[in-house]
């Protein structure tokens, strides 16, 4: 009995993580007003009414990409900023860490490309402009907390840890961007080009 009850719930995580992916392809390439819902379920290859099962509307799958989304990334730089490592390696280890996610998921480009499109536009789900609201900042801020260390123990380039932050994530937004637009003719540059941007 147990073992059914694992197996249903691994087939309910398969289909909803084939909604959320079949979606943020539709979203970041059509936007969420010119998405339909049949189009979701087609391209996840399931029933509208199965699709109904796990989410209510089209605005619930969207909100819930922008939750994840920020969930992931802003998990990841709390875990960078505690780990051990020197500031300088911490961002290093973030480019390079960052830039193979983007070259070998196009799921994490669209990611990227879904935040920038719903952080610009106004006619996003309310509690998705919340979220938004409430995290859009957390990983530049961590980012700048990192690179102020870096300028302590002279490693990183002295500057205004803000704007190296911002030059960091926009940098990566843009190369994510670039992915989701161009697809598998994407190829990652050495992140050492980028690190070179910090270094003093």
């Amino acid at each position: 009995m147990a073992r059914n009850q694992e197996t249903n719930q691994k087939l309910k995580d398969e289909r909803r993580e084939r909604i959320l992916s079949a979606a943020l392809l539709l979203f970041a390439t059509k936007g969420l007003a010119a998405t339909k819902v049949t189009d979701i379920a087609d391209a996840a290859g399931m029933s509208q009414g199965l699709m109904y099962h796990y989410f209510k509307a089209k605005e619930e799958i969207f909100t819930e990409l922008i939750r994840g989304a920020f969930e992931r990334i802003n998990y990841a730089c709390c875990v960078l900023e505690e780990m051990p490592d020197p500031p300088q390696e911490k961002i290093r280890m973030a480019i390079a860490t960052l830039l193979q996610g983007i070259q070998d998921n196009a799921d994490h480009a669209r990611y990227h490309l879904l935040i920038a499109q719903a952080t610009a536009s106004e006619a996003i789900p309310d509690e998705a402009r919340v979220i938004i609201d409430q995290e859009n900042q957390l990983p530049y801020e961590a980012i700048a907390r990192i690179m102020q260390q870096g300028q302590q123990d002279g490693s990183i380039r002295v500057h205004d840890p803000n704007e190296l932050a911002l030059v960091f994530w926009s940098s990566i937004r843009g190369l994510a961007i670039y992915r989701a637009l161009h697809g598998d003719k994407f190829k990652a540059p050495d992140p050492e080009l980028l690190m070179r941007v910090f270094l003093p």
